[in-house]
């Protein structure tokens, strides 16, 4: 699949009720344009993290530190973290500016670029995968990032602009609800069902 810089989202997709974009991002196209290429991975599942109300969320209680302050931007905004002191994370701000929520791209379905993305996950060539390699080169937040070569370089990149950026994609599919993964810190939060992923995609992190 060849991705095609025709149907970008703007500012008006994001700047709205974060759980609706956090659906609505399923199947479309994240693409990263760089040295010449444009690597590129669909969307298959994401979480919506609701700010201040939400005990997962980095700006919970108001919290309001360097770290999170892209939170507090304006909608469609990158918001890259590191955890574990490695691992990448790349989320979309949401919302009105002031209300810092956003949604996490937990896993992508590779489309474009496909090499590029199996040599800086597995220093390998796409043809040369295993089939066990191949369901995880994305299936993952750290494992996307590594592979569309997202890193803190990219936190505050405007999604609206032409290196980092999603596409339109239109796609039937159905959406499966759950709870979100790796945040049993955090309370009641942790039951909130504010996960979202395409039904029988292999490239889901957790199904």
């Amino acid at each position: 699949m060849v991705v095609n810089n025709l149907n970008k989202l703007n500012r008006e997709f994001y700047s709205r009720d974060t759980e609706t974009v956090a659906k609505e991002l399923l199947g479309k196209i994240l693409v990263h344009e760089i040295d010449g290429n444009r690597i590129a991975g669909k969307i298959v599942e994401t979480e919506a993290y609701l700010g201040v109300i939400d005990k997962a969320a980095h700006s919970y209680g108001g919290r309001k530190t360097p770290r999170v302050e892209i939170m507090y931007g304006k909608a469609g905004l990158s918001y890259v973290f590191i955890i574990y002191g490695m691992y990448y994370c790349f989320n979309v701000v949401t919302q009105k500016e002031g209300i810092p929520e956003a949604v996490l791209i937990r896993a992508l379905e590779p489309v474009n670029e496909l090499d590029i993305i199996a040599n800086e996950r597995f220093k390998k060539n796409y043809k040369d995968l295993t089939k066990t390699q191949i369901k995880n080169l994305t299936n993952g937040p750290g494992k996307l990032c590594n592979a569309l070569k997202i890193d803190k370089r990219l936190n505050g990149e405007d999604l609206c602009n032409d290196n980092l950026y999603i596409e339109d994609n239109n796609e039937n599919f159905n959406i499966v609800t759950s709870n979100r993964i790796g945040i049993d810190y955090s309370e009641e939060a942790k039951d909130f069902p504010l996960r979202f992923y395409i039904e029988n995609n292999k490239y889901v992190s957790v199904k």
